[in-house]
């Protein structure tokens, strides 16, 4: 049963044991993503953000990427616990990865010279909604998700492996599958020191 949206915003958190068990099915996992991408707000509706879907082989190929990136500037003597890690992702069923089209911005840049210096911020701004959105959405269909960032240093190889346009900017990667573990402990800050209301 898919989890109500309060339930599913508690509930979400960085879950770093998941396996490539099936869960819900592909198409679901599409169907949600889509609708978190269309969905989700922009400054401007601005609509930079760009999403790609990787299950299977290309799912394997990506950490497979990451991890021999790695390989080549972590000293080998660290590299153990980098390789654990790294296949710990590509134990899942699938991976996000988010991106901002940069054309878009600077195309905004251009219409809009007030607001310049913003439009970067806004971007990052509504791929972090998105990010949130997807994340959320895959812990309401019972899928454990983390978010991870190897950019820059996958980035050309990942363009390259899967045609991604030169003016998509890597933000973000979030493996995720069937939850093998739970998540540690979450400590949270007062309430009063992060909410203010005023009547």
């Amino acid at each position: 049963m898919v989890k109500d949206l309060y339930t599913a915003m508690r509930e979400r958190r960085s879950i770093y044991g998941i396996s490539k068990e099936k869960v819900v099915s592909e198409e679901r996992i599409e169907e949600v993503i889509e609708a978190a991408v269309k969905h989700t707000p922009s400054a401007f509706n601005s609509q930079s953000s760009r999403v790609v879907l990787l299950f299977g082989e290309n799912h394997d190929k990506l950490w497979d990427i990451t991890k021999e990136t790695l390989r080549k500037v972590v000293p080998e003597g660290k590299f153990d616990s980098t390789e654990k890690k790294i296949n710990s992702f590509s134990d899942g069923y699938g991976t996000v990865l988010f991106f901002d089209d940069d054309s878009v911005v600077q195309s905004l840049q251009e219409q809009f010279p007030l607001y310049k210096d913003n439009f970067p911020v806004w971007s990052q701004q509504a791929n972090g909604m998105l990010q949130y959105a997807i994340w959320t959405s895959l812990e309401a269909e019972g899928l454990g998700a983390s978010l991870q960032h190897y950019n820059p240093l996958i980035d050309e190889e990942v363009k390259s492996q899967w045609n991604i346009p030169q003016q998509w900017k890597l933000i973000a990667q979030m493996p995720f599958g069937k939850p093998t573990a739970a998540p540690g402990e979450k400590k949270f800050l007062p309430l009063e020191e992060r909410f203010k209301i005023y009547r």
